[in-house]
Parts: C-alpha cells; structure tokens; sequence
C-alpha cells in the first residue's frame, strides 16, 4: 500500500495512536463540546472539557480496531439523529448485493453527514462500513486529519497546483478506488460533483467520472469499467438544511462580487453546524447499479443524474418554498406532474408551513431568496427530469 500511504485511512494502529492526539487536543475537545452543549460551551468549556477527555480517555481503553472507534461512532450518530431529526428513512437497499463491493456516488449537501448517512445505512443493515472521500480542504486542523482517516476516510488532493502534478495526484486517486473496491474488497463513497450543491440543483460533474477511469486500462471499454466499479446512485434528502443560511450568504456574495473566500476553517464550522443543527426528516434512496451502454463520462453523468434527481424524495419544505416562489396554481400543476413518481408528496400541514416561515424570519431579506431557491429547487429538477424523459 505504499503507493497510497499519503492518502490511505489508517490501518488498526495507526488509529489507536490518532486516538490519543485527538483527545490531547483541546481544540477538537471544544469543538465537540460546542456541539454537544452549545449553550454551556462558551462560558463552562474551561470545566467541562476535562470532564470530557477523562470520558473519552476511559472509553480509548477499549479501542484497539478501526471497527472499535466506528461503534463508537455509531452511538453518537445515533444519539444525535435521534434529538435532531424526526426520523431517517431508508429505501432500496433491496437494490444492493452486500457481498459485492460498491462505489456508492451520492449528491452532496452536507460535508459529513451525507458518507455518513449511507455508512449508517450499512452499518444498521448488518454490512460492512464503507471507506470515504474527503477533500484536503477540510483537513486544515491536525485534529480533523486524524479523526477523518481513523472513520475509514481517504483524502481526495485538492490543492496542487501544475498540471502535472495534477494528473500524478487524479492518477493515483483513480488507481486508489481501483484497489479500494477490486483488491481490498471496501466499498467507497464518493460525491458526484465537488463541493456541495448549495443551490439544490443536484448535477454530476462528468470531470468526477473522467477522474474514475483514469485507472481504467486502455483496451477496456468505458461501460465496461463502469460496469466494474458497480457504481451505485444515492439520493439524500434533508427536509431541513442546518447550513442553509451560511449557503445563501456565500451565493449572494457570488452574485454581488463576483466571488466568494471562506474564512479560515471556515469548512469545519459547517461540519459542526451540520451535525449539530435541526434537519426534520432524512430520506435515503439507493438506486440499482449503473449497467448502460456508456459511451462517454457525460453518458454516466446523465444516468447519475437521472437516478439520484428522479428518486430524491420531496419534502414539505420544498413544497412550501416552490409555492412562495411560483405560487399556489404552479405547485398545484407541479404535484400532478410529480405524481408520476412512485412516492407520495408530503403534507404541507400547518405546523410545517409555520416552521418553515419562523425559519425564513431568522435570515436576512438579502439571502431569503437563495434558500428559497435551494428548496424549491429539487422540484424544479425533478419536473426537469420528467420533460426530458417524455
């Protein structure tokens, strides 16, 4: 594995050692604790992050596997969807053979909840725990790095400059899945585009395949390969989006000037908030494997988009965000369009609406109109999907 050390997750030791720099470090500490206890952290973190370490101390006395930190893991992601979230459901897992490695490609809304959300999925149906895509852009604290690969993560290069050493990174990104998935026997999560879809269009980047079949021998056709990695479309839906506000804000910045830089760390902030914030109902939707005639990376892309954007589940907050943008008569054509899918729409009840309304009151007028696109946007993609299909 020496050709992938740089990027690898690490192995059984190299985590029990990551372990104990990340309970030694008092940033990841009080990270944690913003999360856990956001209204105690600001002023009793100085009391509370001992407390804490000595916890996770006397439970990394039992941590000697990669396997031990995920149930650890699995505790807290359970504990935490059960207080902000109103339920996760899962479907089509039917589609899947768990004895045979996957790539699973999802849409992309939350930094870490979305991997997480499919290797819950997995883990909670009995099947091995998949290993995760992450840019280098959100491992800027040592802490982050160490917590990302002990949770099977691998570190997808994205700040190298020179084309050169751009292909040499793609190259062994693309052999690394290769291995990963038809050596090692794991399967793989991986984005369909890079960065999040902020405005809630979700659309494959044809560059994300290309990058796949890098790897993919000369005299093997592209569907072949694809055929290969057993690629597996994802669709995650959020009935809220904890990070909505913090999407628009960096849009209208876009819009108004023509760009937009983070803040330093500004990535892990949006992990915390994702985790730690209200998202209503998660709906997640495994389709059948990729197995058409490809031709080209946008042939794949297109099929991508097809299944993930025709089995995305609506929520009532886009409903009631498509209403307020195109009103009452264009919704009611909408629901009978969309009733060509084979889920029902949700009910826009009257706590719905005025939870979503007290939500809208809290952002600015200036960003209002990017989250209410963000929400009514996976209907407008889905009507979209419909018309090119007729």
């Amino acid at each position: 594995m020496t050709d992938f050390d740089a990027i690898r997750p690490y192995n059984d030791q190299e985590s029990v050692a990551a372990i104990q720099r990340i309970i030694a470090s008092d940033e990841c500490l009080n990270l944690i604790i913003s999360m856990k206890f956001p209204r105690l952290a600001t002023f009793l973190s100085w009391f509370i992050r001992p407390v804490f370490r000595a916890s996770l101390s006397h439970k990394a006395k039992h941590i000697h596997s990669v396997a031990d930190f995920q149930k650890i893991v699995a505790g807290y992601l359970d504990a935490m969807l059960a207080v902000q979230t109103d339920g996760v459901s899962i479907h089509g897992l039917e589609n899947i053979d768990f004895k045979q490695p996957c790539l699973f490609m999802s849409n992309h809304r939350d930094i870490a909840l979305d991997p997480a959300l499919v290797n819950y999925a997995m883990y909670q149906n009995g099947a091995d725990t998949i290993r995760i895509a992450i840019g280098d852009n959100l491992l800027t604290k040592p802490f982050a790095s160490d917590l990302m690969r002990t949770n099977k993560s691998f570190i997808v290069k994205r700040s190298v400059s020179g084309p050169r050493e751009l292909l040499k990174t793609l190259k062994n990104l693309s052999a690394y899945i290769w291995h990963s998935l038809r050596v090692d026997g794991e399967s793989v999560w991986l984005a369909h585009r890079e960065g999040r879809a902020k405005d809630g269009l979700d659309k494959t980047d044809p560059a994300v395949i290309k990058m796949l079949t890098i790897a993919k021998p000369k005299t093997c056709l592209l569907a072949d390969y694809i055929r290969e990695l057993h690629v597996v479309p994802v669709s995650i839906s959020y009935q809220y989006d904890p990070c909505d506000a913090l999407k628009a804000h960096e849009l209208t910045m876009i819009k108004q000037q023509g760009s937009y830089i983070k803040a330093e760390h500004e990535d892990i902030k949006s992990i915390g908030q994702g985790i730690a914030g209200y998202k209503g109902r998660i709906d997640i939707r495994f389709s059948p494997v990729l197995k058409g005639d490809y031709e080209t990376a946008v042939d794949v892309a297109e099929a991508l988009d097809l299944a993930i954007g025709s089995t995305y589940q609506i929520q009532s907050s886009n409903l009631i965000a498509y209403e307020k943008l195109y009103g009452k008569p264009a919704l009611d054509d909408a629901l009978v369009i969309l009733s060509a899918f084979s889920y029902q729409m949700p009910d826009m009840d009257g706590v719905s609406r005025q939870f979503f309304l007290d939500r809208m009151a809290t952002i600015n007028d200036e960003d209002s109109l990017c989250v209410l696109n963000m929400y009514a946007n996976p209907i407008v993609n889905q009507l979209r999907l419909l018309s090119a299909s007729e």
